[in-house]
């Protein structure tokens, strides 16, 4: 049970392309002290300027989420930020030599293969909880995202695509199950490769590839190797939404109904959340007999841990 912080044991890097600037980006992720968060640091400029993930600091939502403060930023971030939840990573630093984090395979799952591999460790300091106590809902024409109040999180999407292999999909997850690594995690990013050219025209998608993206065309999957989950595209919706919830200054514990949403809709939801402090409450715990014998809270179970405290 996560009940206190987390960081990693030991530093990781990897090296990849940018989804949509194809910039070659070097990136390091390093432990960092209890209550720091999640830290991005550009080493590429004069300073190494830094920018602390979180939603007030979200300046484009169009097509990814970006990240800036002072002049600098960081594009496409979610995918790393929810390997970062997935795994109950509170507090890490991110160095990258260049403005966007690495598609890798347009998945989670090369991260979390990293920082697995690198190890976990609780700190000292206990975690927060934002417990949902009233509900709220935020719409955007035909989509929305609610949040009820749950003893545990959960997510619920619905995504309604006008393409014969997309359709219709929907998709529940409880993270009081260890579900994110083996049901999340490794969907992909995807389009449609007659949006392709436009979004080059726009500046966008210049790194994408079959080997980070699944690619659609009128009737058919791109990729060789075909897809990863027969409803794929709904859990790499999951997957955006988790790397967007993340940038919440506390770990949640609600349910989350979403439909249609993406990342514009989803950084309104954080912000009005936010702001409606009658609608939450923020709560902690000593050890697993207090959540369950006072509050009966399932508190989201995230990542393997090492033994050792750090």
């Amino acid at each position: 049970m996560a009940y206190r912080q987390r960081t990693l044991k030991t530093p990781v890097e990897c090296t990849g392309i940018g989804l949509h600037t194809g910039h070659k980006v070097n990136l390091i992720i390093k432990p960092a002290p209890p209550d720091s968060g999640i830290i991005f640091i550009r080493n590429d400029l004069p300073g190494r300027p830094s920018i602390k993930a979180v939603y007030g600091n979200v300046i484009n939502t169009h097509m990814s989420t970006t990240i800036g403060y002072n002049g600098y930023s960081i594009s496409t971030v979610e995918h790393l930020m929810a390997a970062f939840f997935g795994l109950g990573i509170d507090n890490a630093l991110v160095e990258l030599d260049g403005p966007e984090v690495p598609a890798m395979d347009g998945s989670s799952a090369p991260f979390v293969f990293l920082m697995r591999n690198a190890g976990i460790v609780e700190q000292r300091s206990p975690k927060k909880f934002l417990l949902i106590k009233k509900g709220l809902k935020r719409e955007d024409g035909n989509k929305s995202i609610e949040v009820r109040p749950s003893n545990e999180l959960r997510i619920s999407y619905v995504i309604d695509f006008s393409h014969p292999l997309i359709n219709s999909q929907q998709y529940e997850i409880s993270f009081s199950e260890a579900c994110f690594y083996e049901e999340i995690s490794k969907a992909r990013t995807f389009g449609f490769l007659k949006d392709v050219q436009m979004l080059r025209k726009m500046g966008l998608a210049r790194g994408g590839s079959l080997d980070n993206a699944i690619v659609v065309d009128d009737f058919r999957i791109l990729n060789e190797d075909g897809l990863r989950y027969e409803d794929e595209f709904v859990r790499h919706k999951i997957l955006d939404f988790i790397g967007d919830l993340s940038l919440l200054p506390y770990t949640p514990i609600g349910h989350f109904i979403i439909i249609k949403s993406g990342h514009f809709l989803n950084h309104l939801m954080l912000k009005e959340l936010m702001k409606k402090r009658r609608c939450w409450k923020l709560i902690s715990f000593k050890d697993e007999d207090m959540a369950v014998n006072e509050s009966n809270i399932r508190v989201p179970v995230l990542g393997k841990l090492e033994p050792s405290p750090a």
